[in-house]
């Protein structure tokens, strides 16, 4: 009996045995099979995690921006408002704002922290709400840069296993320099310095502890709790994070209350509407687009620094709507089926072709139409100087004597017959050159075109600076082929520049977002035509201001030079004019090529106006400057009305000038003129080109 009591505890203790070692077997396996799946699960996740090395070489999207000739933001363009800006340039207060809102450990823990998510959860239990999130800045960075925003449970590992991997990879100060300039506070702003220009129009170092608090409130529901949106929440927000910086030891407990009563000057949301920009910004955007791609416009972060002036931009554009407006009152009941009268100004320095302002219409935001580079409009007489410079090339001068008198050509391309005529219904019969161009005789200025040859004269536009098509008929003499406002100053710019032809441009230089210098403008000057014909056409030019169809500009009171130009029908007014330092356009008219500004309202009287008031204000106070008069020009007294020498006290004599020496005054260059269109010498144009009846 007692042997029979004895085996059972062992039976026991075998079985136990058994039992104990069978357990630990099956926990063996269960942890073994465990290992094996997660193993699985995690080379099957690790398949589909992105690399963190990329992060190294961080480079976001970044707006490009627009900058005057003084350094002031003109426009911005880009996908997402951000502007990267180095940690070292972020106040310390503005850090420590965020890692008391965001991440209390973060200098602590591996890239995930639990106790972090432990005391998020008993706070939000407290309070009843979420008000503190568990995720650490290291965490909002993967979510932000490496992960789509999906919300699972798979998406949550992925990004615990690049949280970690991250903080073995890159430096703290590496990820708080991700997270400050990628997250996105409302409002269109991204990073901390575009939501220190959003919200208090400074940059990010300029922030003071109650402004920091504010924008480290914000990424928690960055729309929904944007001053601009919803200013008492913003408070609210900003309320928690200084209560959790005076928790942490960042401020005081008082700091704390002071910053929060401190008034806050938040700036209206500022949007680069298309109003806001207007048409030099949009043809700078344009350029740089053509040059760099729309990536390189939109998410490179470029620095576009132009020649804007802006009181210039100003000035011309208030002086270009209230020309339009007074011709509008000149015409009540005006056509208004194409949006009423447009109008296009540009202002640029002859010498270097800086563009200082351009106006291309009268309201950019309903048209982003550039009426002064992207219009081509016939110029009227406004072409005429062309013409001229090219026949003082061929040896005519300011007394050379030209016949104003009826004149009919036949030409297939004009459909038969075509009479031209000059304003006036009148001809003056012997016309001095001078006396032609000042008063813009039409007649004159196609027997001219003619004699100098029409081949030559589109060479010596194009040479000028003329790209538009020119039509090879000698219509061309009045403008009929056209050209924009830009291309016309262009060719004007070598009358004041000494011959010089140079490129209007308005980029000065462009700077990628590292700093590197990727292009900058250098003046190119091209010698196109003499300085002594430049100079005679700058004197013709002044006779036109003085005496002529542009004697409206006489009031600007100091030397000035420039021509009117109209069209056929009245349906395009132009006026070009300079002064030695400033050359100035402008045109006026109607989208609708078919539609006319109204009765009387010619270049001298519908765009002249315009530009004598934009140069009056833009030169005020400025010293009085002649036009340098070159090496090889000689002066001599003329009769204005005969081109004959002027001798003694002859009234009305002016002072015209010559290249190299004074012609004789019976010169046989008029007779011969003469004897050309009466067809009894020197090349005579075929019968089935034109006839000429000069009597």
């Amino acid at each position: 009996m007692r042997h029979g009591r004895a085996r059972k505890p062992a039976v026991q203790r075998s079985l136990f045995r058994w039992f104990v070692l069978g357990f630990l077997s099956l926990f063996l396996c269960v942890i073994v099979v465990g290992a094996v799946v997660l193993h699985s699960f995690y080379v099957k996740i690790n398949e589909t995690l992105p690399s963190t090395q990329a992060l190294k070489h961080y480079e976001p999207a970044l707006v490009s921006v627009v900058y005057a000739a003084d350094g002031t933001v003109v426009g911005e363009f880009g996908e997402e408002r951000r502007f990267l800006t180095p940690l070292e340039e972020m106040p310390a207060h503005l850090v420590r704002a965020f890692l008391a809102a965001e991440d209390e450990r973060f200098y602590e823990h591996g890239g995930v922290d639990l106790t972090g998510i432990f005391r998020a959860l008993l706070k939000n239990l407290q309070a009843g709400e979420i008000v503190q999130g568990g995720s650490t800045i290291t965490q909002q960075v993967v979510k932000s840069l490496l992960l789509t925003p999906e919300r699972s449970w798979i998406r949550k590992v992925k990004e615990a296993i690049l949280a970690y991997r991250i903080d073995q990879t890159l430096t703290k100060d590496e990820i708080l320099f991700l997270y400050l300039n990628q997250i996105y506070f409302g409002s269109g702003a991204y990073g901390v310095e575009a939501a220190a220009r959003t919200y208090f129009d400074k940059s990010v170092g300029s922030l003071d502890i109650a402004e920091s608090a504010l924008l480290a409130g914000l990424p928690k529901a960055p729309s929904r709790s944007s001053p601009h949106q919803n200013y008492s929440l913003a408070k609210g927000r900003q309320h928690y994070v200084l209560q959790r910086m005076a928790e942490v030891g960042a401020i005081t407990h008082e700091e704390a209350r002071e910053y929060y009563e401190k008034p806050l000057k938040i700036v209206e949301r500022q949007r680069w509407r298309m109003g806001d920009l207007g048409h030099f910004t949009e043809e700078v955007r344009r350029q740089v687009e053509a040059r760099y791609g729309r990536d390189g416009l939109y998410r490179g972060g470029l620095h576009i620094h132009t020649t804007l002036d802006l009181r210039a931009q100003e000035i011309a554009e208030k002086a270009l709507e209230e020309g339009l407006q007074q011709l509008e009152k000149r015409h009540r009941g005006y056509p208004r089926s194409d949006g009423g009268v447009e109008g296009a100004f540009m202002a640029m320095e002859p010498h270097t072709g800086r563009i200082l302002c351009l106006v291309g219409g009268r309201d950019f935001a309903s048209s982003q139409f550039n009426r002064a580079t992207q219009a081509l409009r016939q110029p009227g007489s406004a072409f005429k100087p062309i013409i001229y410079a090219a026949a003082l090339d061929q040896g005519y001068t300011e007394i050379s004597i030209l016949m104003d008198t009826p004149l009919m050509i036949y030409d297939h391309s004009l459909r038969g017959r075509w009479r031209p005529a000059n304003y006036d219904r009148k001809f003056w019969g012997p016309t001095p050159l001078r006396k032609a161009l000042i008063h813009s005789r039409n007649v004159v200025t196609v027997k001219l075109l003619d004699s100098v040859g029409i081949d030559y004269t589109v060479d010596y536009a194009r040479n000028l600076g003329i790209t538009s098509p020119l039509t090879r008929t000698l219509s061309l003499a009045l403008g009929a082929s056209g050209v924009t406002l830009r291309e016309l100053m262009t060719a004007y710019a070598p009358f004041v520049n000494q011959g010089i032809r140079v490129e209007p441009y308005m980029i000065e230089k462009v700077i990628d977002r590292h700093g590197t210098v990727l292009e900058k403008h250098e003046v190119q000057q091209i010698p196109v035509i003499s300085p002594q014909t430049a100079y005679i056409m700058t004197d013709l030019l002044r006779g036109v201001v003085e005496e002529g169809t542009g004697r409206r500009a006489r009031t600007l009171g100091r030397p000035a030079a420039g021509k009117t130009g109209t069209t056929n029908d009245l349906k395009d007014a132009w006026f070009v004019g300079y002064t030695p330092e400033l050359l100035a356009g402008v045109w006026v008219g109607h989208d609708d090529h078919n539609l006319s500004l109204g009765r009387g309202e010619t270049g001298g009287r519908a765009a002249c106006p315009i530009w004598l008031d934009f140069m009056k204000q833009m030169l005020e106070g400025r010293p009085v400057q002649g036009f340098t008069i070159p090496e090889g020009i000689v002066m001599a007294r003329i009769d204005p009305d005969t081109g004959a020498l002027a001798h003694g006290d002859h009234p009305g004599a002016v002072y015209a000038p010559f290249a190299g020496e004074v012609p004789i005054p019976q010169a046989t260059r008029p007779m011969e003129d003469l004897q050309h269109y009466l067809g009894q010498g020197g090349s005579t144009p075929s019968e089935s080109f034109f006839k000429s009846d000069l009597f």
